[in-house]
This record gives structure tokens, C-alpha cells and sequence, in this order.
């Protein structure tokens, strides 16, 4: 069951995230010895590096390779079991199905599902996995009749029933020939859809074998990122890969289980209102809101005043859309009766007598009434609109069903002067190719309604949106609690794959380098060096540029992955460059150079000179580096003034302490990348990537972040990501505004952190600057208690400390001043521990406090407060050593 499968991926993570020792205790209290615990971490390893992740209840694998014979296989890595994986298998055929037009081999065991597709042109999408989480259950229903599963539930349950007879009890029945027989009683017992032993076939599968609620939260687990799906492209399958092809062939023995008929959509009609009793699942009409159902009715009535008829093509094209109307409705719809008489006239519109009144029809329909309604048509009809066409009266139906709302059957059989049954019947073949459904839609309704498929839909759709535009707003407070979990500041996602996420939501934007690697990446990523970062841009994974100087050999620095690097790196300043700087710029043209080498292609810059110029670049933006290493020297103490020159017997060149040169400028120096010339390009990038970090996106957000155009750019940027459905316009933050926008899920997790029985986030010590931190960006600063009227700021140097999201403490660059803002006395004690404790780690360095909210730090409850933490009294202060 899911509940086990998330509790052995939770194992998993702890495992992946121990040393050996503590992994080998683990085991060692799970029973395995010493034997076995080799054997197990060996497949872990194995499997980390091929794949590079190990799936946990956090993380899912999609791994992509090709088999023997060329074709494609898809194998999704999951702990969740069997019953969630078999149903997320029938979701992903469909999707497939829907894609290019054939059914995929899909095959589910309790580690994952495995997906085989024909040697296709294009590589298979990454998102074949994804699925909405207000559309997977419908999907699962509408695909479990076609299924091989529901083939073999149907064939027990028949059995059961004693509906299989053997003609001599005493001998066996060979599989295969059961198969047949229970697939001949499926073809007959599918035109009843209240038939009971297909009711309980497909409540066995539903309920006792899939587990589809399981599956639905999973989806919305994945879509606000709780769960990451990290995509994988292999040469040859992982041993987690190769335990799921080993049971491939023996699934398809019994490829067979799936009667023709159930391959096609219309072999298996059901019950829902019959069904929905048998499980017990909520009726439509208790989710479907009645303003929804009123707006897309009118609108798909044509009733809207915007819909209204201009001119006699607009009238002739209603007839054609939404069938026979009397005089009063095409009146009431914009229409005239010059109009009207000018189409009868030119033979485009006819009036006939239908269910006792006079009515208007299209000319092109008059075959379709002829036939279905046994109306009489006027004399001179031309041939070409009088031919028989295959199913007249499922066309009439069929454009009622598109024109109306759900409706019962009485009303269509009122309108064409039918027999109700006449109606069912019909409804009944529409519903077999899944043109329209039935069940119980309507609030306020009583009977067994119908619906035209896509009507549905919509109804559906704006439904939701309905009730989401009528959420309430959740407190500015609980942006600081989300927004740290959104980017992943807990410190337990590690290795190599955790830092390229961080820098993918981190990429464009501007950090300062003594924070990047002291607080805002390992933040981030459990057990950050140094050394990981470096191996990721050497192995040119990830770039970095220099975008302004900072006093102190400090400087803002953005990330970035290569590959989006020209689309999201911020813009080269504009400097005026000196005949240095254009010749390091011109050298550099030519290939990435070490400093030595760059020394040779222009020997008339002197060593210092070349080393000044290399870094003015940097921090122009136009050089970087394939490491950090020249860049943490530079920010160590006095970086860059340690290193005295020597002479040597080359006259005019000063030696270095080094041959490769001085420590501030190692490594291997090239362009950056050339940025993105394409605005519109440029800009759509730099939108993504802030949603991609906020989650949800406000305007104050987007000017902290010194947008190309401001909010107005931005803004343009949203609207019309919101149109293409990859965004959406929120109201979901009290007070900051109504121009809110949000990634799918987003709102969801927002919410969450916003319930009343959810977990406290504890402290967090965070660079002030960090994007993780709302204060002085999207969340205003709060007042706090300095009678000076001092005000905090998202500067370089300065930290912030947040107690379950409020803001409790800003500690001046250097540390030597402290404000606090307080609200509530009793968060004090818990923001200060937290503090002492990123000193004592050696994450702050040392810190002397002199004042506290303007005065003495001494004679303050802060400095009370810090007193129990363990700082201890100076004759400046009170101070901690790290």
C-alpha cells in the first residue's frame, strides 16, 4: 500500500542522507547483517550512479533508455506500490494513446511503472509522468474498462457468480478459454450498464485493487514540488531499471486478458449513478457550481449580450450551430425577422413544423429532420441536402447535448416531439464513444441528468476556478513560512543534484559572494562544500558572472545552469573600458585562458595591472571563471594584497608566488556567456525563472529583483502566461495587492503553511538578501522598537531571523547592532538561540553585539536574551566566539 511504500521511501532518504557508519546501524536495527547490508548498499550506490538519484518518498526518477531492438523505455522510479503505480499506468497509456495515436506496453510493479514505446523521431517527453490532479481519477475510471486488470476482475467475478458454467465439472477449463468465455459475457453484459457483475468488477478494481485518492495525492504533491520528479536519460537501464524489465515478459503473456472489444472506447458503458453508490465517491452536484452552469450555458447558447447577431450570415451560422429555433429565439439571440426572411428566401433557412410549432432550421439539416422526425420538407430542397446521412438522430441529439447544459432526457424528447426511450437509446450510443456522460450535475437537481463531454468540462473547469477566485487570502506572515520551504531551505536535500535545483531557482539573481557560500547555499543543500560547486562549473554545468562591487572584497554574483545562463544572467554593466580591459576581452576571444596563458597572449600588461583588469571584468559582468576557488580567495582576509612580486630576469614582468600565478586569479578565465539579444525572449526567461523562486510572484517581488522594464514588463509577461494556462492570477496574500500570479500547486502549499494544525517552521538564520527571505520585498519591514527612527535593509552583510515566518531579528552587517521587531516577546528567546547557534557553527564567525534597538545592548531584553544564549559581557558589549 501507498502508506508502506512512503514510509520505505522515507528509509531510503535516510539512508542516502547518513555516512556509512550510521547506514550500517539502520540496518543493523532492521535485522540485516552484515551480509546483507553490503548487498544493499552496494544496489544504492549502483543505482546513484547510474542514475544519479536513488527515488525516495521526496524524489521520483524518470529514467529514459533504449533496449535491444532501438525502441524507447520508460522507466518511473516510485516507493508508493503496486496499487497507486497500476492506476498512474492506465493514466500515462491514455496520455501516450492521446499523443501519437498508438497504446504503449505499460507495465506496473510495487517500485515503479515501465513504458514501451516504438522507436518514435523525437525524444519522449519529460512530462509523460505529470498529470492534473482534478483530471487523473476521471482519467483512471474512463481507461480501467479497455484494461487487462478490469478483463481479469470481470472474469473472477463472473466466475464467482456461477455465470462461467463448466460443461464437465470434473476437468479443468484451460485459462485461455475462460478468457474467451468471460470476454463473449463482457461483450453482452457491456450494453447493460447497470449489469452487477460489471458494477463489481469495476468496484473490485477501484477499490480493492488501485488505490486512486492515493494517486490524486501524489499529483498534487508533485505539482506544489513536495515531491521532486527529476528526469534521467541513461545508455543502458539502472539496476532499479533491470528489476522492472525482468517481470516485462511474463506480463505480456497475458496481453491476451484484454478482449478486442474493450480496446475499443465504446465496449463498456457504466452506471456512475449506480457505480457512485457502490463506492461511495461525491456526486458532481455537490462540487459544480450553479453560476458555472448558468454562464456556460448562455454561452454556449449563444445568449451573451457580446454573442448577440449582427447580420443575416450571423443568424444563417446560428441555425447551423445550434439547431431548430422558434422565431422568439432567434429574436431573443439579436436575430430579425427580415432577416430570417431574407435566408428563406435565398433557400438558406427553411421553416418546418417540429413537436407542434413552427421552427427555423439551416437548409444544410433539412435530411436530418426529414429522417429522425419524420417532418415533411417543402418543395424545391436541393438533392445535396436531402441525402440520408448514417445517424440523423444521433445528430440532433448530439448538437442539443453541445447547446444545453446537463439536462434530463424528457427535455430533448419534449423538444423533437420524441419517445423518451427513442432519446435514451440514442444518448446511450453517444455515450459508448464518450460523446456524453451521465450522472447527477445539477445542485439543485433530482433526476439522472446528461451532458455533453466537453460542456462538462468547461462547467468543471470554471467551477474550480470559481471557488479558487473565492478562497480567502492567507496572512502576509504565512509568506515567510512558505517561501523558505519553496526553496528548499531545510538543509536535507544533498549531493551534487540538490545544488543544481537550488541554483536553478537561485539563477539570476544577485547574491552577494559573502553570503552565497556561508548561509544561502548551505541553507539549501545538507553537507555543502565548497569542492561541489566547483566540480558542477568545471564540469560546465553551472556559470557564474560578477554584477557589481561591494566594498570589502565583496561583490554581487549570480548563477546560473548553462544551458539558460544567456537568457537569465543579468545584463554587463555598462563601464567604459580602458585599452586593458579590451585587451583581456580580446585575448579572451580567442579561448578560455589560465592566467599564464593570458599572460603570453599580452605580454605588455603587467601581472598586477592583469590582475586588477581580470577582476574589474568580473564585476562588470563581461569575464568569469570555471571556478569560485579565485573568487573565495579574493573575499579571505586581505585577499589580493598578500601577494608581493619578485624580480625576475625577464625585465618589466614581476614574478608570482606561484607558477599558475596568484591565488586571486586561479583557475581558468573565459567570456561570459553572451546574453540573449532577443527582449521578449530574454524577458519571458526571467519571468519563469521568478516564478520558478517565489512560487508566487507579487509586484514588490519583481522590483526587489530590478526587473529589465519593471512591473509593467513583467506584468505583460504574466497576463499572458496566465492565457497559455502556465500561470495563474491569485488573490492569495492579504494586503500586497490584487496583480498576484502563481504556479500551479503553489497556492495549495501556501495554504498549508497557512492551516491551523500545521507544524512550526522553527528559526531560520538567513542573509538578509537571500530570496528565501519576503522582508523588505515582497513583505514590507515591520516596525520595529528603535526610537531612531533606523530602518533594516536588504543589504550585503545584514541577516534576518525568522521564528515560524515573522520576523524577529535584523543584525546589522558586522553585527555590532541588533533591531528586533516585537510583536511577541516570546519569539525572542527562540531567534536568539538560533543566532548563537549559527555562531557557535562557525556559520557567522564571531559576534561582539554593542547595541540593541538603538541603545545599550546591556540594558535591553535582548541582551538578556542573548545572555542565556551564551554570549558573555565585554567592556563593549556582549560578545560569542565562533
Amino acid at each position: 500500500p501507498a502508506e508502506l511504500g512512503k514510509a520505505l521511501g522515507a528509509f531510503v532518504r535516510q539512508l542516502g542522507g547518513s555516512d556509512e557508519p550510521e547506514q550500517r546501524e539502520l540496518l543493523s536495527q532492521a535485522g540485516l547483517d552484515d551480509w546483507a547490508a553490503d548487498n544493499l548498499l552496494q544496489y544504492l550506490a549502483e543505482q546513484k550512479v547510474a542514475t544519479r538519484h536513488v527515488p525516495d518518498d521526496r524524489t521520483l526518477v524518470v529514467e529514459r533508455f533504449r533496449d535491444e531492438i532501438g525502441d524507447w523505455r520508460i522507466a518511473v522510479h516510485s516507493p508508493y506500490g503496486a496499487p497507486v503505480h497500476a492506476a498512474w499506468a492506465l493514466a500515462m497509456r491514455a496520455k501516450l494513446r492521446e499523443r501519437y495515436g498508438f497504446d504503449a506496453q505499460v507495465i506496473h510493479t510495487d517500485d515503479g511503472v515501465l513504458l514501451r514505446l516504438p522507436d518514435i523521431e523525437e525524444t519522449p517527453p519529460t512530462d509523460i509522468p505529470i498529470f492534473e490532479p482534478d483530471e487523473i481519477a476521471d482519467i483512471v475510471q474512463a481507461e480501467l474498462g479497455g484494461s487487462a486488470l478490469f478483463a481479469g476482475r470481470f472474469r473472477e467475478a463472473a466466475g464467482r457468480a456461477l455465470l462461467l458454467p463448466r460443461r464437465m465439472p470434473g476437468r479443468r477449463t484451460p485459462l485461455w478459454q475462460q478468457r474467451q468465455k468471460a470476454a463473449g459475457l463482457l461483450s453482452v453484459a457491456s450494453q447493460y450498464p447497470d449489469f452487477p457483475i460489471v458494477l463489481e468488477a469495476m468496484r473490485e478494481c477501484l477499490q480493492d485493487v488501485l488505490d486512486v485518492p492515493a494517486l490524486v495525492s501524489l499529483m498534487r504533491d508533485i505539482q506544489s514540488r513536495t515531491v521532486r520528479l527529476i528526469d534521467v536519460e541513461t545508455q543502458t537501464p539502472s539496476p532499479f531499471a533491470r528489476s522492472l524489465l525482468f517481470g516485462f515478459v511474463a506480463a505480456f503473456l497475458y496481453d491476451g486478458d484484454s478482449p478486442i472489444a474493450e480496446r475499443r472506447a465504446q465496449a463498456l458503458t457504466l452506471d456512475p449513478t449506480m457505480l457512485a453508490e457502490l463506492l461511495g465517491s461525491p456526486e458532481l452536484r455537490d462540487l459544480l457550481d450553479p453560476e458555472a452552469i448558468a454562464q456556460v450555458e448562455l454561452s454556449i447558447a449563444l445568449l451573451l449580450p457580446d454573442q448577440a447577431m449582427r447580420d443575416k450570415e450571423d443568424v444563417a451560422d446560428l441555425l447551423r450551430r445550434v439547431g431548430d429555433l422558434t422565431t422568439a429565439e432567434v429574436l431573443l439571440r439579436g436575430g430579425t425577422a427580415h432577416q430570417l426572411a431574407d435566408l428563406e428566401e435565398s433557400r438558406r433557412a427553411l421553416r418546418l413544423r417540429i413537436a407542434g410549432e413552427e421552427r427555423w432550421v439551416a437548409i444544410e439539416d433539412a435530411g436530418r429532420f426529414r429522417d429522425a422526425l419524420g417532418v415533411p420538407l417543402p418543395v424545391g430542397v436541393p438533392d445535396a441536402f436531402t441525402e440520408p446521412v448514417a445517424d440523423p438522430l444521433v445528430d440532433l441529439v448530439s448538437r442539443y447535448a453541445r447547446t444545453h447544459g446537463p439536462f434530463v432526457v424528457a427535455e430533448p424528447a419534449q423538444r423533437f416531439g420524441l419517445g423518451v426511450a427513442v432519446i435514451t437509446t440514442a444518448l446511450a450510443r453517444m455515450a459508448a464513444s464518450g460523446r456524453v456522460v451521465s450522472g447527477q450535475f445539477r445542485p439543485t437537481g433530482a433526476e439522472k441528468e446528461w451532458c455533453d463531454a466537453e460542456v462538462l468540462r468547461r462547467i468543471r473547469r470554471m467551477s474550480i476556478a470559481r471557488s479558487r477566485a473565492e478562497a480567502e487570502p492567507v496572512p502576509p506572515v504565512t509568506l515567510g513560512r512558505f517561501l523558505p520551504a519553496w526553496q528548499g531551505i531545510s538543509g536535507t536535500a544533498r549531493g551534487h543534484d540538490a545544488i543544481l535545483r537550488a541554483v536553478e531557482q537561485l539563477q539570476g539573481a544577485a547574491v552577494p559572494a559573502s553570503a552565497l557560500e556561508r548561509l544561502v547555499l548551505p541553507a539549501r543543500v545538507g553537507g555543502y562544500a565548497p569542492s561541489m560547486l566547483d566540480e558542477l562549473c568545471v564540469a560546465g554545468e553551472i556559470v557564474w558572472v560578477g554584477a557589481g562591487e561591494l566594498p570589502g572584497n565583496d561583490g554581487w554574483i549570480s548563477l546560473a545552469l548553462a544551458d539558460e545562463a544567456h537568457l537569465v544572467l543579468p545584463s554587463p554593466a555598462d563601464a567604459t573600458l580602458g585599452d586593458n580591459e579590451l585587451a583581456v576581452l580580446e585575448a579572451l576571444a580567442s579561448g578560455a585562458a589560465f592566467f599564464r596563458d593570458l599572460t603570453a597572449r599580452i605580454p605588455k600588461v603587467t601581472d598586477n595591472d592583469l590582475v586588477e583588469t581580470l577582476w574589474s571584468l568580473v564585476w562588470a559582468g563581461l569575464v568569469t571563471n570555471d571556478t569560485l576557488a579565485p573568487l573565495r580567495t579574493r573575499r579571505g582576509a586581505s585577499a589580493g594584497r598578500h601577494w608581493k612580486t619578485r624580480r625576475t630576469s625577464r625585465p618589466g614582468r614581476p614574478a608570482l608566488p606561484t607558477r599558475a600565478g596568484p591565488p586571486v586569479v586561479t583557475g581558468r578565465w573565459s567570456l561570459a556567456p553572451t546574453r540573449e539579444p532577443d527582449v521578449t525572449r530574454r524577458s519571458t526567461a526571467l519571468v519563469e525563472a521568478l516564478l520558478d523562486r517565489y512560487g508566487i510572484l507579487t509586484r514588490d517581488a519583481v522590483m526587489t529583483e530590478r526587473f529589465p522594464g519593471g512591473f509593467s514588463a513583467a506584468y505583460r509577461i504574466l497576463s499572458a502566461m496566465e492565457d497559455a494556462g502556465r500561470a495563474r492570477r491569485v488573490y492569495a496574500i492579504e494586503g500586497l495587492g490584487g496583480a498576484q500570479f502563481a504556479l500551479p500547486g503553489a497556492v495549495d502549499r501556501l495554504r498549508q503553511h497557512a492551516a491551523t494544525h500545521r507544524e512550526p517552521t522553527g528559526a531560520l538564520v538567513l542573509a538578509a538578501t537571500d530570496p528565501a527571505n519576503p522582508y523588505g520585498a515582497a513583505l514590507a519591514w515591520p516596525d520595529g522598537a528603535d526610537g531612531t527612527g533606523h530602518r533594516p535593509g536588504r543589504k550585503a552583510g545584514a541577516l534576518v531571523v525568522l521564528v515560524d515566518g515573522v520576523l524577529v531579528l535584523y543584525v546589522e552587517r558586522g553585527g555590532k547592532s541588533l533591531l528586533t521587531f516585537p510583536d511577541d516577546l516570546a519569539l525572542l528567546q527562540p531567534a536568539v538561540d538560533a543566532l548563537a547557534l549559527a555562531v557557535r557553527d562557525g556559520v557567522l564567525g564571531a559576534l561582539a553585539v554593542e547595541r540593541g534597538d538603538g541603545t545599550d545592548i546591556a540594558q535591553t531584553p535582548l541582551g538578556d536574551a542573548l545572555r542565556a544564549a551564551g554570549f558573555h559581557a565585554t567592556p563593549r558589549g556582549l560578545r560569542m566566539r565562533a
